[in-house]
């Protein structure tokens, strides 16, 4: 079903649940490992992609359709991805560094449960720990931009940052993961 069908349905009373379970269906996954891949825990992740399609179903008769449907939804996740880090650093008063420390202690835990997409490759597991190290927005693009595949306007679209400003993000996020894998960091 395409978007656009999902959403005329949506807003037709009747068919608007079955054209909810379809937008579910559709983009579930992908925005279940895109949040997984900000916020590594399994259960956070769940819960986080719960909540985007929670307030997708809240704001999609809203939908103007400016923007895709799945970049809309992608802004949603990337939100609630960053609001729960930032509540996470405040209400436990840590650092920065003391939420990277979690997400890696967490990234190694998860990389022994056989649901987590890098279980037993070495390399994979330390691409994923120098992902760790980036600033929180260099890691959003570097995620959306390595994993997802997503195109630079697509995430300037999601992120509302300049596609210039993201490629800078990028090569500087790029860079630094090079340095790590490259052991001169």
């Amino acid at each position: 079903m395409t978007d656009q069908t999902i959403i005329e349905k949506f807003a037709n009373p009747e068919s608007r649940n079955f054209a909810f379970n379809q937008l579910v269906r559709k983009y579930q996954q992908k925005m279940y490992w895109h949040i997984r891949k900000m916020v590594i825990d399994h259960d956070d992740a769940d819960d986080l992609t719960q909540e985007t399609f929670i307030k997708a179903w809240q704001s999609l008769e809203n939908f103007r359709g400016d923007s895709q449907l799945y970049t809309w939804l992608y802004r949603i996740a990337t939100n609630e991805c960053l609001n729960f880090l930032n509540k996470k650093r405040r209400r436990f008063f840590l650092s920065i560094n003391d939420v990277e420390g979690e997400l890696l202690e967490k990234l190694e835990t998860a990389a022994g449960h056989s649901d987590y997409p890098i279980a037993g490759d070495e390399i994979q597991l330390k691409l994923q720990k120098a992902v760790l190290t980036l600033p929180e927005k260099q890691r959003l693009v570097f995620n959306m931009k390595y994993f997802d595949d997503l195109t630079y306007e697509d995430i300037s679209e999601i992120t509302k940052t300049s596609v210039g400003a993201l490629k800078a993000s990028y090569h500087h996020a790029v860079a630094k993961i090079e340095k790590i894998l490259n052991g001169e960091d």
